[in-house]
């Protein structure tokens, strides 16, 4: 793959060097772009902070529960938008760019790369999955990732969800000291068994995912929307259409922000003390990442150029890939768990469900919206 130039032949279609040469981008409205570093910052940093930290200290800042529920689900339907809209949709054009070389366009590769970042993440899930199984039955806990036996622990079936735990009030030591206490129960009188220690413990407290399946599974998520946020961050600094794109981004952001901040707010609240800290280090890396990348493009502004070869390459990679982890974790985590495998679900009115649903499709449905600007 050669570098093409803008008086390449190839590219009699696109002969602007702002487009398709080295060139830096545009360098209108200065001021401006430096105030959007804080005014992103302040957008970012409320969406993902806000469910965390009113979690957190849900006893000194009475927030309703059913914001929480607002958040989760429409956060649940902005990831989803994102990644079809903003990630993949984008990556298509970016790496069939005419900038690039023809190879480029005999392959859908934005479209092999989505895949190939679909089955990575479950393949690390998957591994974690085990693991986690094992540490479980270390502990003489039964785990039936889809809760089909009557006493075991559904991961990802109906007999427990995320929602269940954050709303049980305990953490992992407490299942730990009550199943402990009670094996020691077992084996002194010699007539409980494991399972039906679980079926005596079920009914005050769901069994956990260990922390670090739990972590593992929010970062995933988190990974691939830092990435994106990155790579539109440095295409802020630069582009012409910077007035549209930069009011789009702080809704965009803020939207996102209340995604990624409802996942980890509810994570939160089912860990150990010692990582319960995790879910605002995540909030906080979120809500810094665009600013940092409007940042480094405005430093780089006169040699970076977003529709350049190069810069098509990578933003096109990086999307596909990002794109792929939150196709992911939007129907595997988010649908199937939530919903069709969510034990809370099963049991909610028909009135509660579509509640939940409808947000859900109406925060997928302005994340789709805000896709026509940017």
């Amino acid at each position: 793959m050669g570098n093409l130039t803008a008086n390449s032949p190839s590219l009699a279609i696109r002969d602007d060097s702002d487009n398709c040469g080295s060139g830096g981008g545009a360098d209108t409205f200065f001021g401006l772009r430096i105030a959007s570093i804080f005014i992103i910052l302040i957008g970012s940093m409320f969406g993902a902070l806000f469910p965390v930290i009113s979690m957190r200290y849900s006893d000194y800042v009475k927030v309703p529960r059913g914001i929480f529920e607002f958040a989760k689900w429409f956060g649940s339907g902005v990831i989803i938008a994102t990644a079809f809209i903003h990630l993949l949709s984008p990556a298509i054009d970016e790496l069939g760019s005419p900038c690039l070389s023809e190879a480029w366009s005999e392959y859908p590769y934005a479209l092999a790369l989505c895949l190939l970042s679909i089955f990575s993440i479950f393949i690390v899930e998957l591994i974690a999955f085990r693991w986690g199984t094992t540490k479980l039955a270390s502990i003489g806990v039964a785990y039936d990732a889809h809760g089909h036996e009557a006493g075991a622990h559904a991961a990802h079936g109906p007999e427990f969800s995320a929602q269940d735990i954050a709303e049980s009030g305990k953490d992992a030591q407490d299942l730990t000291r009550i199943v402990e206490e009670a094996r020691a129960a077992s084996h002194s009188s010699h007539s409980v068994n494991e399972s039906g220690i679980l079926k005596n413990t079920r009914a005050n407290v769901a069994v956990l995912d260990s922390p670090t399946t739990q972590i593992l599974g929010v970062a995933i998520l988190e990974f691939g929307v830092v990435l994106h946020s990155i790579l539109v961050g440095l295409t802020l600094a630069v582009d012409p259409d910077f007035k549209i794109l930069f009011v789009v981004l702080v809704f965009h952001q803020t939207f996102e922000g209340l995604g990624v901040g409802s996942r980890l707010a509810y994570m939160q609240n089912h860990l150990p003390p010692a990582y319960r800290n995790v879910a605002l280090y995540g909030a906080l890396l979120y809500g810094i990442t665009t600013p940092v990348g409007i940042a480094a493009g405005m430093g780089v502004r006169t040699t970076y150029n977003p529709d350049s070869t190069t810069a098509s390459i990578v933003s096109g990679v990086m999307d596909s890939l990002s794109a792929g982890i939150l196709i992911y974790t939007g129907m595997v985590e988010l649908l199937a768990h939530e919903f069709l495998f969510s034990r809370e679900m099963q049991t909610s009115s028909n009135a509660r469900l579509a509640r939940c649903v409808g947000t859900m499709l109406l925060g997928c449905g302005l994340m789709a919206l805000l896709g026509k600007w940017a």
